[in-house]
């Protein structure tokens, strides 16, 4: 017996914390083995920054039920990895937390869940919160299902309390439970079981390949959900790719059994799966078993929305702190990463050396970015840039729902911000003690740039989260960075004595005794051009005193920038250096003779 339920929710709500504590009280680990906390997040990146980034499936057994638990991320730029997962699921669990109620991404994923027609489930987690406001968000949950069109089946979802951290779960707030049984049993109860093995001899199985992986010994393993019948080792099937149709053996099958992927010689429909032996088999592909084999549907995946050029770091620098250098190599890992990754693209451009790589958002970008420069590979990016599509002959763009929760003192600011950058505001709400909800409808292209400038008007404390809105027809003119950048013109390293004046034109970028060379940029301008600096200059020595001479330089740290930061202050012209020690912004064009002068635009 089989039961196959997906996990979704909001960023930072407690799916893959839900997950751990099922895996603990369904004996999924050993006695002996060290188990961390999330132990569903396995990449470097999720534990550092707290949030799932690819989706995961794991499996309890529970009262001889085995239970195919998948763990999608939260984040609407990963909204790939949560569409091709509702593929492999009868259920999807939503997870809701108690304080925080709906955000936008519960609101994308729901939306998902619903159009791939699963049944629903609602759980509310973190419960022992003291400012929980639990009748509240389920108040909000219903609102937010019947404003997404729900039917009447979906809106009687069964409701769990629960809190996640502590491994406990009840259906009555009156009756606490000490652990996740209740959770369990109404899995059992409510989840539909697949159909059942069709024995007969017109039957056919059928697995839409949803996910892949990787063993350095058998290569390549497609994952899915089996359908109709059975599949066995050393079985041939029919293998129906984009543009083939192909009889090819499965060499190994393998199920899940806690996290441990386990070998085994049969499979039977329903079970979550894994296939070796295919070697060029990609996401989308069909396996199918039968007297008349059909494909399955391919899987329809929201097209990208953001673009960023990705091209050889042609600086000075190049080579000293990565060995993956040069252009075929760029190319090859972003092709290995669209084989798994079905939300990306990637196109290449005339006249130009470098690739364009689309993405969902930002952040999509950034974490493959920054898995390349920790895989040793130095490169340049430029500014995202937005796709745009015909619609009925119209010129289209994307736009986002950005949801902002800010402190009063600061909503005049941000509503003159969001107004310069085409926002359209549909809702504004005081909570009375404090703090104002903002809803915008506003360009994609207008939210560029715009996290960091919101963080820094609001003093660290606004909250913005954006989900996809739609393509409409495109806007005018949204300015870019006001004020131009100081920009080195020669190479050397920054000298004290030349950085403490300079502190007067801008902001500065470096520290004294980092390295620069001509083109990068050190600061940004006080004014709306670029000015071309000497930051190596240094004080002439001589035997003659000066007033000046024994003047105490005093430096305020310098603004240092991280990837995202980074990616999101450059202009046009600008172009970011990521290697795996060193994240540099520098001009395109790197000598200064080259380069026109160009006065930034006041207004939009």
């Amino acid at each position: 017996m089989f039961r196959n339920i997906a996990i979704i929710a909001h960023v930072d709500h407690g799916k893959t914390t839900l997950v751990d504590a099922m895996l603990q009280q369904c004996h999924a680990f050993s006695s002996h083995q060290e188990v961390v906390d999330r132990v569903m997040d396995s990449m470097d990146l999720e534990r550092e920054r707290g949030i799932t980034i690819t989706s995961k499936n794991t499996s309890v057994t529970y009262k001889g039920t085995k239970i195919n638990i998948m763990d999608t991320p939260g984040h609407a730029d990963f909204g790939g990895e949560v569409e091709r997962v509702m593929k492999m699921v009868e259920t999807a669990m939503l997870l809701v937390d108690a304080s925080e109620g709906p955000l936008p991404q519960t609101r994308f994923v729901l939306r998902k869940a619903m159009d791939a027609g699963l049944t629903l489930m609602v759980c509310i987690n973190k419960i022992d919160r003291p400012d929980q406001r639990i009748a509240e968000v389920l108040d909000e949950i219903y609102d937010l299902f019947i404003d997404l069109d729900a039917s009447e089946e979906q809106l009687d979802f069964p409701i769990i309390y629960a809190c996640a951290k502590d491994g406990t779960a009840t259906l009555d707030l009156d009756k606490p439970s000490t652990d996740l049984k209740p959770l369990l049993d109404i899995i059992l109860e409510k989840v539909p079981s697949p159909p059942p093995v069709d024995t007969s001899p017109d039957a056919m199985s059928q697995m839409l390949v949803t996910n892949l992986g990787y063993d350095p010994y058998v290569g390549r393993i497609a994952i899915g959900r089996l359908l109709g019948g059975t599949f066995k080792r050393n079985q041939m099937v029919t293998w129906f790719g984009e543009d083939l149709t192909k009889r090819m053996k499965m060499q190994l099958l393998y199920t899940w059994d806690g996290l441990k992927r386990v070998e085994v010689s049969e499979v039977s429909a329903g079970d979550v799966v894994a296939v070796a032996g295919i070697p060029d088999i990609t996401v989308g592909d069909t396996l199918a078993n039968g007297p008349a084999p059909v494909a399955l549907p391919r899987l329809h995946i929201d097209e990208p929305t953001i673009g960023m050029m990705f091209g050889i770091n042609d600086s000075p620098f190049s080579g000293q702190d990565g060995n993956m250098l040069t252009g075929r190599q760029i190319r090859e890992r972003i092709e290995r990463e669209l084989i798994h990754n079905v939300s990306m693209r990637m196109e290449y451009v005339d006249g130009v050396e470098g690739l364009m790589v689309y993405g969902r958002g930002e952040l999509q970008l950034c974490i493959l970015i920054e898995q390349m420069r920790r895989e040793g590979f130095e490169l340049t990016v430029s500014r995202p840039i937005v796709v745009k599509k015909e619609v009925e002959g119209v010129t289209c763009e994307p736009f986002e729902r950005l949801t902002l929760d800010v402190p009063d003192e600061f909503v005049g600011a941000l509503t003159q911000m969001l107004s310069a950058r085409k926002g359209l505001m549909e809702d504004l709400l005081s909570d009375g003690n404090g703090r104002t909800s903002m809803v915008y409808v506003i360009p994609s292209r207008g939210l560029i740039g715009y996290r960091s400038e919101m963080l820094t008007t609001t003093r660290g404390m606004g909250i913005a989260n954006t989900e996809f809105e739609g393509w409409f027809p495109q806007v005018g003119f949204i300015g870019s960075r006001k004020r131009g950048g100081l920009v080195s013109d020669r190479q050397g390293k920054t000298n004290p004595y030349a950085l403490f004046h300079l502190q007067p034109r801008g902001i500065l970028f470096v520290d004294p005794s980092t390295p620069v060379y001509e083109g990068m940029v050190v600061g940004l301008h006080a004014k709306d051009n670029d000015l071309n600096v000497n930051a190596t200059k240094g004080k002439n020595l001589s035997n003659v005193r000066t007033a000046g001479t024994d003047e105490k330089l005093i430096l305020t740290p310098a603004s240092t920038h991280n990837l995202e930061t980074a990616i999101e202050w450059i202009d046009e012209d600008e172009r970011v250096e990521v290697t795996p020690k060193t994240v540099r912004i520098r001009k395109a064009i790197l000598a200064s003779n080259m380069r026109s002068i160009v006065r930034k635009p006041k207004g939009t």
